[in-house]
């Protein structure tokens, strides 16, 4: 009988390992006055379902990443649906050999996503939503001024073809960006991509206020044309950057191929590893970077 429970844990603990998780990414912008108040209710429920990520909470909506046993996200999703003000929430999955996040955090935010302006309403009015099997057209169009909304070190692993990179460090410099780079009677026409959707609902609120009238954006992000979109016909190149341990995603939304820097958290290729500022678990090209900068600045 021993030896039989011993065999049975044996099988159990690799098929464990073998079962892929389920991670879940979803956002939506609808008033949430009494978000505070729903913080432990969530974090206590999604603990109890061994569920892992983050999500935010705000004024403004939800916002979250999360991963566990494909019954367990179904579970939480409905949980969340549950809520009229959820009962329409749109997600989008993909899987993961091992466990993408170490921990389940609730955070109580002003915004959903950051772009230091609380009077831009996604709500109110955004740009079109374009479906990826409509976007390769959108963006072929010579009259489309197509821009990564992300920040730079995402956008050096992967970005669409021909797509202008704003060199961001962060999500509140868009706004400066637009007023100094861009012309609403220029560019007539404007195409916005990012990794899930949610920033391009800001960034195209934000530009539909500064005049520009004909803004596109792709709808559920780089994730849904990645997931959506065969290689075969993509305009998609290289990776994508994602906020988990994958660190990025390819085609079909299988993990990619880099890793992080444990000592400044930027995505790290095989290239970076060959060199003599890499050493692992202390720094990267990266890091060596800005060290030097910051050595520079203080001479």
């Amino acid at each position: 009988m021993l030896a039989i429970n011993y065999v049975c844990a044996a099988l159990f603990n690799r098929l464990s390992k073998t079962m892929s998780l389920i991670v879940a990414t979803f956002y939506k912008f609808v008033s949430l006055p009494d978000f505070a108040q729903k913080q432990s209710l969530l974090l206590a429920y999604c603990q109890a379902k061994e569920i892992k990520g983050t999500i935010l909470l705000a004024k403004e909506g939800i916002n979250g990443t999360i991963a566990g046993s494909r019954q367990n996200i179904d579970s939480t999703l409905a949980f969340l649906r549950s809520d009229e003000r959820f009962s329409d929430l749109v997600h989008k999955e993909s899987e993961a050999k091992s466990p993408p996040f170490k921990r389940m955090k609730v955070r109580l935010k002003k915004e959903i996503v950051t772009l230091g302006m609380p009077e831009i309403d996604p709500n109110e009015r955004v740009g079109t939503y374009v479906n990826p099997q409509e976007w390769n057209e959108l963006i072929a169009d010579p009259e489309v001024l197509v821009i990564d909304t992300r920040n730079k070190y995402e956008v050096k692993i992967g970005t669409f073809k021909g797509a202008i990179d704003p060199q961001t460090s962060s999500f509140r410099e868009f706004p400066e960006y637009v007023r100094h780079q861009l012309d609403p009677t220029q560019h007539k026409k404007v195409a916005l991509f990012c990794t899930g959707g949610i920033r391009c609902e800001k960034a195209s609120s934000f530009l539909r206020k500064q005049g520009f009238e004909e803004v596109y954006h792709l709808k559920g992000g780089i994730l849904k044309y990645l997931e959506e979109v065969p290689p075969q016909t993509s305009l998609w190149e290289g990776e994508c950057f994602v906020f988990d341990e994958r660190i990025a995603v390819k085609h079909g939304l299988e993990t990619g191929s880099y890793q992080m820097c444990r000592n400044c958290g930027h995505p790290i290729s095989e290239e970076d590893k060959a060199s003599s500022y890499y050493e692992e678990g202390i720094s990267c090209p990266n890091c060596f970077k800005f060290s030097r900068r910051d050595a520079e600045a203080q001479r």
